[in-house]
C-alpha cells in the first residue's frame, strides 16, 4: 500500500494525518530544511525519486531547500511568446474542466464551487462558465511558476487552511481546493481578460513564495516558487476567453493527466 493510502485510508493514518496536516507542522518542516543539516537528504531525493540535475544550472546547495528550489539552466524551458498563445506557468500534470453555470466543477470526482475555491462572489460570478486548468506538481519537478502572459497584476490574497498532500489518493477522498491553505491574484490581460492564477500549498509546504506584489509582469517571468513537496497552481479563465488543446482536454475527460512543461502551449485565444 503507497503512504498516502495509509495516511488517508486507514485509521492509524487518519490519526498520523491530523498531526501532519497542520500548518505549525509544515511550518517547523520547513525551517528544518533551511538548515545545513538537511542537505544529507539531497544524494536520496534525487535517488528516490529518479531526478536528472541535467536541465539545472550546477550549484552547490547548503540546504534541501535550496536543492528543492533549485534553478533551471539558461534555455531549459522554452518559453513560447505568441500573445495568442496560453503557456503553461509551471511544469506539472494537466486536468482541465468546465465551470459549469452554476459556477461548479469537479477534480479527481470531487465536486467544488468557485465560491469554495477563492471565497469571493464577486470571483466566483465572474469565471462562471469559463474554464479551470489544474497543474498539479510532483516532488521530482520545478518548483518555479512564472506567468503566463503579459499583465497587470494584482495584490496577493493569501487564504488559511491546512496542508494536505495534492497526490489523487487524497483527493478523492477530502475537499484538498476547499481546505488547503493557498494564494491567489488576478492578471489582467488585454486579450485573455482576467486570468485568475492561485498557488495551493501541500503536506510539509510551508510556504507559497510570491515575488511580486501589484505589477506589471511579462510572460514567461518568474512568479514565484514552493518550498518542499508537492503542490498545485490553477488558472482560472473567463467564458469564451480561450481554447484548451483537444489532446488535453480528451485526457481530461477520461480522467487522465496529461505531463507538462513550463512555457508549453495549452490552450490559444478564441
Amino acid at each position: 500500500m503507497h503512504l498516502t493510502e495509509i495516511l488517508y485510508r486507514t485509521i492509524p493514518g487518519r490519526m498520523l494525518l491530523k498531526c501532519l496536516i497542520c500548518p505549525c507542522v509544515s511550518m517547523r518542516v520547513g525551517r528544518w530544511m533551511d538548515t545545513g543539516v538537511s542537505k544529507a537528504l539531497i544524494p536520496l531525493f534525487v535517488k528516490w525519486n529518479g531526478i536528472s540535475l541535467e536541465d539545472y544550472a550546477p550549484c552547490r546547495y547548503d540546504s534541501f531547500n535550496s536543492f528543492f528550489t533549485r534553478q533551471i539552466r539558461e534555455g531549459g524551458r522554452q518559453i513560447e511568446m505568441d500573445p495568442d498563445k496560453l503557456i503553461a506557468p509551471c511544469d506539472g500534470r494537466l486536468t482541465v474542466c468546465r465551470i459549469d453555470a452554476d459556477s461548479r466543477f469537479e477534480i479527481k470526482g470531487r465536486p467544488y464551487t468557485m465560491r469554495e475555491l477563492v471565497r469571493s462572489s464577486q470571483l466566483e460570478e465572474r469565471f462562471r462558465g469559463g474554464v479551470l486548468l489544474l497543474f498539479r506538481l510532483t516532488v521530482s519537478d520545478y518548483h518555479r511558476y512564472c506567468y503566463p502572459l503579459d499583465a497587470k497584476k494584482t495584490k496577493n490574497y493569501h487564504l488559511n487552511g491546512v496542508f494536505h498532500t495534492v497526490h489523487p489518493v487524497a483527493a478523492a477522498e477530502r475537499p484538498i481546493y476547499k481546505e488547503n491553505t493557498r494564494e491567489f491574484f488576478i492578471l489582467k490581460n488585454t486579450c485573455f481578460g482576467n486570468v485568475l492564477m492561485m498557488q495551493v500549498g501541500a503536506l510539509l509546504v510551508g510556504r507559497i513564495v510570491n515575488h511580486h506584489q501589484k505589477a506589471e509582469v511579462t510572460r514567461g517571468q518568474e512568479a514565484g516558487m514552493f518550498q518542499y513537496g508537492g503542490s498545485t497552481v490553477i488558472l482560472c479563465m473567463e467564458p469564451g476567453k480561450v481554447r484548451i488543446r483537444e489532446d488535453i482536454l480528451s485526457a481530461s475527460a477520461e480522467g487522465a493527466e496529461t505531463v507538462v512543461r513550463m512555457g508549453e502551449v495549452v490552450g490559444e485565444l478564441l
